[in-house]
């Protein structure tokens, strides 16, 4: 894979092991009783969402559906809840990865937004089946958050694949 080229820094591919360790802090952090709280973003989502724009070819639903089973399992919820919210979104992802990566982050955000939008519609309509007590509309707040955190989260996730053109051995980074 050839290195994209930006002004003063050169784009690395990415390393497996990073992409693993992004979904797995992901899990962590819904793994906080903060997940709870109506405005707290589905990380899973957001990060699977990401990966699956950015490297559709090594995240993609097979990565959604174990990240699914496994929230699952935590959550205590309806078995093939959050997997089948996280299939969903990491096959639309995929399918719009080449067109979205043209845009600016403030646009891709808003077609990020969607995509969280319908995580949290399918986990809503999966616990409306049986019945379940149904939270407010503040359940949909999340991919609000979510939606602004895209910027930050894309320097963040991207940030270790920089590496300035000329290696200066006077600075350590």
């Amino acid at each position: 894979m050839q290195p994209t080229f930006h002004s003063s820094r050169i784009l690395l591919p990415v390393r497996p092991w990073f992409i693993a360790a992004s979904l797995f802090a992901a899990l962590l952090l819904n793994f906080l009783p903060t997940s709870d709280w109506p405005w707290m973003p589905d990380w899973v989502a957001l990060v699977l969402v990401f990966w699956s724009i950015r490297e559709p070819r090594r995240v993609g639903m097979g990565a959604g559906f174990l990240l699914g089973l496994i929230m699952d399992v935590a959550d205590a919820s309806l078995l093939g809840q959050h997997a089948l919210a996280y299939v969903l979104v990491a096959y639309a992802g995929a399918a719009i990865s080449r067109r979205i990566l043209w845009f600016p982050l403030a646009q891709q955000a808003l077609h990020v937004l969607p995509l969280l939008l319908v995580v949290q519609g399918v986990q809503f309509l999966v616990r409306a089946m049986p019945g379940v007590v149904l939270p407010g509309l503040t359940y949909f707040l999340g991919p609000l958050v979510g939606a602004v955190l895209w910027a930050p989260l894309t320097f963040v996730l991207l940030l270790p694949q920089y590496q300035p053109v000329e290696r200066d051995e006077n600075r350590p980074i």
